[in-house]
């Protein structure tokens, strides 16, 4: 069993930032990737950013240059600094752990960031 608890979620006007955390525990052995994704009403969940765990990171194009990934492998986090926030961020987000030799996926609660204009 693998926990993800999500932190850092709000409301921000447009331009300014955020700083999303998760935090994982429980059945941990081998951690693939961790990434963030985001789910807006009435929309499908979509990729924001990932990082495996040799450090590569991938990013959508519409965050690319405002968003940064980063990963704490000794506190088992992951985190995501938001700058140049616009509203078509607004969303839930949602941190996503991949581990196992099946590459089982683990998903957070969500936090919810609005951006108004």
């Amino acid at each position: 069993q693998v926990q993800l608890v999500e932190s850092g979620g709000g409301l921000v006007q447009a331009g300014g930032s955020l700083t999303l955390s998760c935090a994982a525990s429980g059945n941990i052995f081998s951690i693939s990737a961790m990434g963030w994704y985001r789910q807006a009403p009435g929309k499908q969940r979509e990729l924001v950013a990932r990082v495996t765990s040799g450090g590569k990171t991938n990013y959508s194009d519409s965050v690319k240059g405002r968003f940064t990934i980063s990963r704490d492998n000794a506190k088992n986090m992951v985190h995501l600094q938001m700058n140049s926030l616009k509203p078509e961020d607004t969303a839930v987000y949602y941190c996503k752990l991949e581990q196992g030799y099946n590459l089982v996926g683990y998903w957070g609660q969500g936090t919810q960031v609005t951006v108004s204009s």
